[in-house]
């Protein structure tokens, strides 16, 4: 009998999997906390925002955060986007303990995109360390309106009570009202000001820094969790886009006439040409949009389009790397001075130089870009996997040419992100387009897309000198970078500004009397964008490769190298750096002071936790870094041996990172274990490269990532307690890893690699 071919979904799949195996129970608060999908529902009629409906739902609403009903439900609005970090598993849970709420009794909702909610950007890690006290206050505000209105009614004092459970208690009498009773008394209550209200002791906060479960878990694994891809509206159309393969190329003409032939398709559609400054907008090119993805990809494969790729047609990454190190060694802009460098170096015994390179790179997110809009009249909707849903909101009411009140950005789970999502020029092309065809569409990117149309981790040439006295101490060093910055891409600038040196070069604790860093001339050919971890990749690269180096050519062991240089534990002052300021990640120096005794016990635990003192007796190539970024101090040890086919490969890595205050350890620990991965891929593969102005690269095939066969043998990770602010978690793990990797093959092999990525260096040296 003759077999039916039938399609099925992944999420169809997923969910008939979890039904074969009997269900799936994950340790979890409840069933009913992990049943809060973000607002914008699949199906017919997608909801239009979950957390307005919250917002208008009687009960307690003191702020844009916190809902009480009347039933005792709390209503935790999760503000910062969840892909995987675990974001969602950790503010509500700040917010549920500073309030007393049975995480049991709470649900989290997604939040559109809104000025109400204050900053909504996650990137930059600054999801718990630029919010922490907000967070811990919006929840406190419920619970002084909660307590105040169990006081009225018992007619005690307010300060005799205490919230938890879920419930006010009287500690005179035992008396208990829930607050589901309290709610709608306590809503009636003029919420207090900011100076009213008094946060709890750090002991109170039950589950902050405890082991917490990532509550989203289930939904990733059943195929419940709703991303960009998943959304659908009557009537949408499909849209995947021809864009110009080179930076401010545009079309000449097109023929779209065997590309409307293909079945499915319904229209074609020419986008707008971006201008310089680039922004967020739309690339231009050609839109095919159909009925499915498969016809908008064969109808985009069959259309004629003739290019005009435009003056960056003349890039070529390989030649561009020439102009680079043409640059940092002629002298820059001096950012950073400190004595006399040129004068120290002169009279100094010996002089040790070198040279560190690091190609562009591509975010690479496993869920490609996806948008979904739909506009009517002066209206409109989006549901989108986004980073920055304000700036989404923003570039569509550009777009559209309307008020930004008139747009909704309704926010997906997110398959990675690291920083691509953040850019809203998806959301300027499904806008663009839905508005053009009359009928909502969902843009649709491919893997190929992604790679070739990115905003492109910025290429760096940095050239660093050390003057070494008679005895070997450094009295002089001096650091020149050059790389095209993320300022092109908004303001076409050509240079990097303060805040891109802070990034491991102004910030830079060095225990040495001369220091000059300079910042030297670099021309942006693509689209820059910042990644993980941002600037401080290259120049924690050359940094840390470079301190290797000096403790070889002075023949003393790497770590005490490290130590000598960083200097005695102390805070270090805008006047021994030598600049007259420093953005600090948006915090005072007061607030988060670069920390030398942080950076030094980071250092002592990770070569303790590796052993290294015995790994010569053992017969271990380890090669350490370290690096302080987003306020985290971080440092790594990695492990490099040779299989038994003679191959270089990372066995096992350590890192011990100091976050200050940890609201959940676990998410610490995989973001850790992630960056390891991450940073692995950066140093063993990661490259983009440019050819007649356009990327070589097109999948997974080409642009490499560290496979599961790669992964290090184990992966230890320790957590310094700490009582301070807290400070980034997502991008901080990531700058030390190349350096150590590239100073463990120093170890192993006597080879010493300037140049990213290794895979060329690894090849060479297979035996």
């Amino acid at each position: 009998m003759k077999q039916r071919l039938q399609l099925i979904s992944r999420r169809s799949f997923l969910e008939g999997m979890n039904l074969a195996v009997g269900g799936l129970t994950l340790g979890l608060f409840s069933a009913d906390a992990l049943a809060n999908e973000p607002s914008g529902r699949m199906g017919p009629k997608p909801k239009t925002s979950s957390e307005a409906e919250e917002r208008s739902a009687p009960g307690l609403n003191p702020n844009a955060f916190v809902h009480v009903a009347p039933d005792g439900t709390v209503t935790i609005v999760c503000h910062r986007s969840e892909m995987g970090q675990g974001i969602r598993s950790s503010l509500p849970v700040l917010i549920a303990d500073e309030l007393g709420a049975d995480m049991a009794r709470v649900r989290i909702v997604q939040a559109d995109g809104h000025p109400k909610y204050g900053d909504q950007n996650t990137d930059g890690s600054n999801s718990v360390r630029g919010i922490y006290e907000e967070m811990r206050r919006a929840g406190a505000t419920a619970r002084t309106m909660l307590v105040a209105a169990a006081a009225r009614r018992w007619k005690v004092k307010p300060e005799d009570c205490e919230a938890r459970e879920h419930a006010v208690f009287h500690r005179g009498s035992q008396r208990t009202l829930g607050f589901g009773e309290l709610a709608g008394e306590a809503a009636k209550r003029a919420v207090p000001k900011p100076a009213d209200v008094k946060l709890r002791p750090k002991s109170e906060l039950r589950r902050v820094g405890r082991e917490l479960p990532l509550l989203d878990g289930p939904a990733y694994v059943n195929g419940t969790a709703v991303f960009g891809a998943d959304i659908k509206l009557p009537g949408m159309l499909i849209a995947m886009v021809a864009r110009p393969a080179v930076m401010g190329g545009r079309v000449v003409k097109y023929d779209a006439t065997r590309a409307l032939a293909v079945p499915g398709v319904k229209r074609v559609i020419q986008l707008p040409e971006p201008k310089p400054p680039y922004t967020f907008q739309t690339w231009g090119g050609i839109a095919v949009l159909a009925e499915n993805t498969w016809a908008a990809m064969k109808g985009r494969a069959a259309l004629d389009i003739t290019w005009d790729d435009g003056p960056n047609v003349s890039y070529d990454s390989r030649k561009y790397r020439d102009e680079l190190v043409a640059s940092v060694r002629a002298p820059g802009t001096t950012v950073r001075n400190v004595g006399d460098v040129d004068a120290a170096l002169a009279k100094a015994a010996r002089v040790v130089e070198a040279e560190y390179h690091v190609p562009h790179l591509a975010h690479a997110p496993m869920e490609p870009l996806v948008a979904l809009a739909r506009v009517e009249g002066d209206t409109c909707e989006v549901w989108a996997p986004s980073q920055h849903p304000q700036a989404a909101r923003s570039v569509a009411a550009g777009v559209l040419q309307v008020p930004e009140d008139k747009v909704q950005v309704h926010v997906t789970f997110l398959g990675g992100g690291f920083g691509r999502k953040s850019k809203a020029d998806f959301v300027a092309e499904v806008v663009w387009l839905a508005r053009e065809a009359g009928v909502p569409v969902r843009v649709q990117w491919t893997r190929e897309d992604d790679l070739r149309n990115d905003y492109y981790h910025s290429v760096s040439t940095q050239r660093l000198s050390a003057g070494l006295d008679e005895a070997g101490k450094v009295i002089a060093w001096r650091h020149r970078t050059a790389f095209p910055p993320i300022g092109f891409t908004f303001t076409g600038a050509n240079r990097p500004a303060q805040r891109d040196l802070q990034q491991g070069v102004t910030d830079l604790a060095l225990n040495v009397p001369n220091v000059r860093a300079e910042a030297c001339e670099a021309n942006a050919h693509v689209r820059i964008g910042w990644l993980r971890s941002v600037y401080n990749i290259f120049h924690a690269f050359a940094v840390n490769s470079f301190v290797d180096e000096l403790a070889q050519a002075r023949g003393v062991d790497t770590r005490e190298m490290f130590l000598e240089v960083l200097g005695p534990p102390r805070h270090v002052s805008l006047q021994e750096l030598g600049v007259p300021k420093l953005e600090n990640y948006g915090w005072s120096l007061e607030d988060h002071p670069i920390d030398t005794g942080r950076m030094r016990r980071v250092i002592e635990r990770v070569t303790t936790l590796s052993r290294w003192d015995e790994r010569k007796k053992d017969g271990r190539a380890l090669g350490l870094a370290a690096h302080r970024s987003f306020l985290t101090y971080v440092a790594a040890v990695v492990s490099v041996v040779k299989d038994p086919e003679g191959k270089l490969r990372v066995d096992e890595a350590w890192v011990v990172v100091d976050a200050g205050t940890v609201i959940n350890p676990d998410r610490v620990r995989s973001q850790m274990e992630g960056s390891v991965i991450f940073g692995m891929s950066i140093a063993l593969h990661s490259e983009i490269t440019m050819k007649g102005g356009a990327v070589e690269q097109s999948n997974f095939r080409d642009y490499k990532l560290v496979r599961i066969g790669e992964a290090p043998r184990k992966i230890h990770v320790d957590i310094l307690e700490g009582d301070g602010r807290p400070g980034g978690i997502g991008e901080p793990g990531v700058p030390p890893i190349a350096p150590a990797i590239a100073n463990a093959v120093f170890a192993l092999t006597g080879t010493r690699v300037r140049e990213l990525p290794l895979s060329r260096t690894f090849q060479a040296l297979q035996v």
